[in-house]
């Protein structure tokens, strides 16, 4: 067990790395795929670049990630996994074609061959590394002790707006735990709750599951009513002994800030413009939708600039600021623990810092830059060092016992982003499916064969159309029709199996066909929704 007695402050990075399950084999390419495709190459891959530049330098440095289930079953699919390998094989075409385009154009030629690197580096580290698999690489770290991996609810749901249904969050949680252990070869020992979203009551069930902790929004735990002695800078603990890791907002506030957050920084690179967008469509066809719906392609030339006149980004000057950046971040955290200091002074200050994984490197491009040098940075420093959740509770196992209430991360911090005017009809469908799925239980306590394998596929469907995610778009209004479909086509599958099953005529080519289709979670008992 590390000793912190040195230290002044400990750091906390935990990142989630979220996608909702999106597979359609029944389609040639499908634009919602590269949500996936985006990710790890834009993210995944970076970061464990950058665990490796670590490790080559010695450091033993110490970060937590949370993987929500449906990604990891998307990792670890080899469907998807071709089909990552078209997308790379598409984008290193394309960056042959830049460079010759951009001959002419020393600026843009040297990020068209930087780019190029890129994704041939993603390709050669996607299929000799990891042999297609990436979750391997995450594991490599994790049994090494350098990352704490944990879970998240098993399709994303939204608790608390399920709190009524007991029987949602059991098996929420424990579809998630065993698909973690089935992926990690050990069971998790916390959790990311979904947007944070808390209700009391809910500790109770992570508790069954053998989940030590989960992270909290700041005011989950300082809105209780007994207020904690070390606020934000230590975690507590529920009466049942579960422990809680709220937040830290002004670590937070530094990157995730839309008005002064480092990646708004002008000399970063910009998202939102890309080739994809910017040049003819005869020339980028082939590398977008076929029914030339313009998307990203992930080749951007310009930094944010400032300005409608957009310049031409360049990695040189990116790189001075991020080592600003992440001098002013240890220098904020140092201002607040000489402040913490005054008021406890029997144990180092704890930062809480989490944040979505997908910002580092897919929206923030330098992000997995940062991450690297704030994790040297840390390990020269004499005040900070870094901490996971369990190696905190390990050092210090006795604290505070609260009550936390009601919260999330979103928008006015609770429920309002998943249940309002936009997206509150689907709650109607989705309780009358829970309903009749808890009903399936009752009706079904031990079949087996066909049978079986129709009530596995009915808790798959409830489970998927409960992703927190399809309330959200409907909410931002960013690709409405297909989250709408989405929710209505699982729940359309759980009324087609429980009709047939109140039946007694289960279509088997029709079940074979939804199974390959929705194929994860290939080990769930539909018992998980037995009446609680």
């Amino acid at each position: 067990m590390r000793s912190f007695e040195n230290s002044q402050g400990l750091l906390s990075l935990v990142l989630h790395a979220h996608l909702p399950f999106v597979r359609h084999p029944e389609y040639e390419k499908f634009l919602e795929e590269k949500w996936l495709f985006e990710a790890i190459s834009e993210t995944y891959l970076p970061l464990l670049r950058t665990f490796r530049n670590l490790e080559s330098k010695g450091i033993d440095f110490k970060l937590t990630i949370s993987f929500s289930p449906t990604l990891t079953e998307m990792l670890v699919d080899p469907f998807l996994q071709e089909r990552y390998l078209d997308h790379l094989s598409s984008l290193i075409e394309l960056a042959e074609k830049e460079i010759i385009r951009t001959r002419s154009n020393p600026a843009e030629h040297k990020m068209a061959i930087m780019y190029q690197k890129l994704f041939t580096e993603n390709y050669n580290d996607f299929v000799n590394l990891y042999n297609k698999d990436i979750t391997i690489g995450f594991k490599h770290y994790f049994n090494k002790g350098n990352l704490l991996l944990i879970t998240s609810a098993a399709t994303h749901a939204f608790l608390p707006n399920f709190s009524e249904y007991p029987e949602v969050i059991r098996a929420q949680i424990v579809t998630a735990v065993d698909s973690f252990r089935r992926v990690f070869a050990e069971r998790p020992s916390g959790i990311w709750l979904p947007e944070c979203g808390y209700f009391p009551g809910l500790e109770e069930i992570l508790k069954e599951s053998g989940l030590k902790f989960y992270i909290s929004s700041a005011h989950g735990v300082m809105y209780s009513d007994t207020t904690p002695d070390k606020g934000v800078f230590a975690p507590v603990s529920c009466p049942n002994g579960v422990s809680v890791f709220p937040r830290e907002k002004e670590s937070c506030r530094d990157i995730w800030s839309p008005i002064d957050g480092y990646p708004g920084d002008v000399v970063y690179r910009e998202f939102y413009r890309d080739i994809g967008f910017d040049l003819p469509i005869d020339y980028i066809r082939p590398y977008i939708q076929d029914d030339d719906i313009r998307v990203n392609t992930g080749f951007k030339y310009y930094a944010i600039t400032g300005s409608e006149t957009k310049q031409l980004y360049n990695p040189a000057k990116a790189e001075i600021k991020i080592e600003e950046h992440v001098d002013n971040f240890l220098y904020n955290r140092e201002k607040m623990v000489n402040r913490v200091r005054k008021v406890f002074d029997d144990r180092p200050a704890l930062f809480t810092c989490p944040y979505d994984a997908e910002l580092f490197g897919h929206w923030w491009f330098e992000g997995p830059q940062f991450i690297e040098k704030l994790l040297v940075s840390i390990s020269e420093s004499d005040i900070f060092d870094y901490c996971t959740p369990l190696e905190y509770l390990k050092s210090y196992p006795e604290n505070q016992t609260v009550e936390p209430v009601y919260s999330s991360w979103g928008e006015q911090g609770y429920s309002q982003v998943w249940l309002d005017g936009s997206n509150d009809w689907i709650y109607r469908h989705l309780f009358k499916v829970i309903e009749k799925m808890v009903e399936l239980t009752q009706r079904y306590p031990d079949a087996t064969g066909l049978k079986r394998r129709a009530l596995n596929q009915a808790a798959r469907e409830v489970l998927l159309a409960q992703a927190s995610d399809w309330p959200l778009i409907l909410k931002t209004g960013t690709t409405v029709p297909y989250a709408t479909k989405r929710v209505k086509t699982h729940i359309l599958n759980f009324h087609k199996i429980y009709d047939s099953l109140c039946e007694n005529v289960v279509k088997t080519e029709w079940l074979t066909k939804l199974e390959k289709k929705n194929n994860l979670f290939k080990d769930i008992n539909y018992l998980v929704f037995q009446k609680i």
